[in-house]
């Protein structure tokens, strides 16, 4: 069975950082693109980050472009989303989750294990 656990999430003021992780078992992830989503209260499951199963290509939500960074570790089976100059817009719960394509994708569809999430507050 496959299992995601993001951890890293926290308060922290406006134009902070905080570095996500998310380590996978049951599947290794080197042959699976992986995704960062998030949701605030009352708001769509958004797109965050993407980055392909090597870790050569990566791709970004608009909101995140320019202060987020995606990567990842297969040797760990763990990938990162690092967060620069946080906004109090980026509070909402952030998921990492594992797609079924080998190249990244901004599509809920195509990601099928998800974790449970981690919560991201930043304070203005």
């Amino acid at each position: 069975q496959v299992q995601l656990v993001e951890s890293g999430g926290g308060s922290v003021q406006a134009g902070g950082s905080l570095r996500l992780s998310c380590v996978a078992s049951g599947r290794t992830l080197s042959k699976y693109s992986m995704g960062w989503f998030r949701q605030a209260p009352g708001k769509e499951r958004e797109f965050v980050a993407a980055v392909s199963w090597s870790g050569g290509e990566s791709d970004y939500g608009d909101s995140a472009k320019g202060r987020f960074t995606i990567s990842r570790d297969n040797a760990k089976n763990t990938v990162y989303l690092q967060m620069n100059s946080l906004k109090f817009e980026d509070t909402a719960v952030y998921y990492c989750a594992t797609g079924r394509p080998p190249w990244t994708s901004s599509m809920i569809k195509d990601y099928d294990y998800w974790g449970q999430g981690t919560q991201v507050t930043v304070s203005s």
